[in-house]
């Protein structure tokens, strides 16, 4: 009869290694999830600030009227200055709420829902390098992983809202 032990000292140098490898990751794994979280929480949100103060943002002298153009004359859709509130929104309020893990999936999926919609209207060319499409179609899978995932061990969720995960 051998045991774990027995195997993990049989085991070779190389397996051993990714074994404790494994072990460490899986440790970590909540917190780097987390920090995943916060990192795609302050990325969205240096998007959402300049539209608030009314602030230049890149190329963009007025992110706001930018994404008022976007929503109106690219994706022919009305109401595009009450749109681009609820975006800057979004990227303000909703960036901090899923940097905190408060109301994740929901606020995650809004963000997915904008990442298509910002993918949307980059096309059809789908430029990959003048553009950048790459990025919001990067954010709009790591949205939806959050979305699937919840908030995390180290989330508001968790202590707000224990039914959540």
């Amino acid at each position: 009869m051998t045991t774990d032990a027995t195997n993990r000292e049989s085991a070779p140098p190389m397996l051993a290694s990714f074994s404790a490898w494994r072990r460490i990751c899986q440790h970590c794994e909540p917190a780097l999830y987390a920090l995943l979280r916060v990192a795609f929480g302050i990325v969205l949100f240096t998007h959402g600030l300049p539209k608030v103060l009314g602030e230049s943002h890149g190329s963009m002298a007025n992110p706001m009227a930018g994404s008022i153009n976007l929503i109106q004359n690219v994706m022919g859709l009305p109401f595009a200055p009450q749109l681009a509130f609820l975006v800057m929104l979004l990227e303000t309020v909703g960036a901090i709420m899923l940097a905190l893990g408060l109301l994740t999936r929901p606020v995650a999926l809004l963000f997915a829902l904008e990442m298509v919609g910002i993918s949307y209207a980059l096309g059809p060319t789908w430029p990959w390098i003048d553009r950048g499409i790459e990025f919001p179609v990067l954010m709009a899978f790591l949205a939806l992983y959050m979305v699937a995932r919840g908030g995390g061990a180290y989330a508001l969720d968790r202590r707000f809202l224990p039914h959540r995960k």
